[in-house]
């Protein structure tokens, strides 16, 4: 019988290590089809992320261009909530070299909220494929 248990919560316990996302898998989904899993862009069209002095500076501007989109970048602000976008921020903050600080989610919550981003979204309406 314990055996069965310690196997039971074993293989409950790896499936709840599956689930975790992180902002790599995030970026995967939601940004690389434009801006290349490498963060090099595509020239002319969708700018480098490696390397960019805009996304390893001002949090608050990174965190604004990711809520409302720019450009031809889609918003994130009804997708992701805030601690799914504090995850992928801070990914291609410090990813390829970057240098940018890490931030917190009361950070892209309180500029979500100053920003009329809308709301913070519900677990339900979450998507994370544009």
């Amino acid at each position: 019988m314990q055996k069965v248990l310690l196997i039971s919560l074993l293989v409950l316990s790896q499936h709840a290590q599956a689930q975790v996302i992180d902002g790599k898998a995030l970026f995967a989904k939601n940004c690389a089809a434009c801006h290349q899993v490498g963060g090099t862009g595509i020239q002319g069209a969708f700018p480098a992320l490696k390397g960019n002095a805009y996304i390893q500076g001002d949090p608050a501007a990174v965190i604004g261009t990711v809520l409302k989109g720019r450009g031809g970048m889609p918003m994130f602000a009804s997708s992701l909530d805030d601690a799914n976008l504090t995850l992928v921020i801070n990914y291609i903050r410090q990813a390829w070299g970057n240098k940018g600080l890490p931030l917190r989610a009361e950070e892209v919550q309180a500029v979500r909220s100053q920003s009329g981003a809308g709301d913070v979204v519900e677990q339900a309406n979450l998507t994370t494929v544009h």
